[in-house]
């Protein structure tokens, strides 16, 4: 085991090494001690200047009311076991975004990932070729911005999806949990990404990829992906996605399925105060092995809402619909799930969140204490905590 990561550890370690001096820069020397001299502090000041660097990690006991015999909890992706305490994900984030402003177009962004996330969101080995060689990098992918109209970024490697509400960084979202809609949708891609701002309330973008969850490409076709993000107001963003493309492996033959995976979503964030957020995510999905054949379809609603009591602590609820022909679950059935979570923030850098979720189907479908004894339900209570640290700033 420790082989298969080594260099993926010694990555990390070297990462570590490098950055620790440009999060140093900043602090004041001990007393009684002088400062380095000149020509070396600007020599590490150089060698990183505008990297980022950003660490974290998520960590949670999960207890499942049903009690399943594999201690499994369908239908999630991060917090996949019951009844254990889990590592959810560590992650190392080193960021040099580019800076048309200081005469630098190029950038470059690497996420390091371990834990219990990758064996679900990463590597998966039906649709990567390879899941090892990838598995632990989350995201990998160099920028540049070309002086067209406001700035046109282009990034080459494997970056985050777009399509959904929620993120990969428990952090960054209102529960710890992801919804179904996160779970469903693509969490990576592979290939070209351009992005340019129209004006100050409109942003588009393409991506033309390899497909889903696919670092390395199983068929001969490209994915294509529209995006539009406004802001028609300060306090509001509204996304709309659009993604399709030849989504079954070809087996190596000359010739494959020839069916089309179409993804429609559409979410809004909107503050309506100071202390309350509210968020809607609206999803149509369409799949089919080959063209003749009659397409699958799964449409899902998501609505959440978060509310900051003070400043350490705040309140979240999400609730959501799932009618699905067997995509997502595998069976026709309607899905249902709604999750209240307590947020305490210790600190900046240092949070607890508790959550009770409940999930339900119209079919038998939840794992039970017993094979062959599903359940309609499956209600679960976590506690959960997230750590993070560096000099990454905002959302990750």
């Amino acid at each position: 085991m420790f082989r298969t990561h080594q260099p993926l550890v010694v990555a990390a370690i070297l990462i570590l090494r490098l950055a620790v001096p440009a999060l140093a820069q900043s602090s004041d020397p001990p007393d009684g001690q002088t400062t380095a001299p000149a020509e070396a502090a600007a020599g590490s000041a150089g060698a990183l200047h505008g990297v980022s660097l950003g660490v974290t990690l998520e960590g949670f006991y999960e207890y499942n009311w049903n009690r399943p015999y594999d201690r499994v909890n369908l239908l999630r992706a991060y917090d996949t076991r019951a009844n254990v305490f889990g590592l959810q994900q560590a992650a190392i984030v080193v960021e040099s975004a580019p800076k048309v402003d200081e005469g630098r177009r190029f950038g470059a962004r690497v996420d390091l990932q371990f834990g219990q996330a990758t064996e679900t969101v990463q590597g998966s080995a039906a649709n990567e070729p390879r899941p090892d060689v990838y598995r632990q990098v989350w995201q990998a992918y160099g920028s540049y911005v070309f002086p067209v109209g406001r700035g046109l970024t282009a990034d080459f490697g494997k970056f985050a999806s777009n399509l959904g509400y929620e993120t990969n960084y428990a952090k960054d979202n209102n529960h710890f949990s992801r919804a179904y809609l996160f779970n469903f949708l693509p969490f990576y891609h592979s290939g070209l990404r351009l992005s340019l701002p129209v004006s100050d309330q409109v942003t588009v973008m393409y991506m033309l990829t390899n497909g889903i969850q696919q670092t390395e490409d199983f068929n001969d076709y490209k994915s294509n992906h529209f995006s539009a993000i406004v802001k028609p107001a300060g306090s509001v963003t509204w996304t709309t996605n659009y993604y399709f493309g030849q989504e079954q492996p070809d087996g190596g033959q000359p010739t494959g399925p020839d069916g089309f995976f179409r993804v429609l979503d559409s979410y809004v964030a909107w503050s309506a105060t100071p202390a309350l957020g509210l968020g809607v995510d609206v999803n149509y999905v369409t799949s089919e092995v080959n063209a003749a054949d009659d397409a699958l379809s799964l449409q899902g609603t998501g609505v959440y809402a978060r509310y900051q009591v003070s400043t350490p602590a705040a309140l979240a609820v999400r609730y959501e619909r799932l009618d699905d022909e067997g995509l997502f679950g595998g069976i026709d059935q309607v899905l249902h799930e709604i999750t209240a979570t307590a947020e305490y923030k210790f600190a900046d850098g240092f949070l607890m969140r508790a959550e009770f979720r409940r999930d339900w189907s119209n079919q038998r479908f939840f794992t039970g204490p017993e094979p062959g004894d599903p359940r309609k339900a499956q209600n679960t209570a976590l506690v959960g905590l997230v750590w993070w640290f560096g000099n990454k700033s905002g959302a990750w």
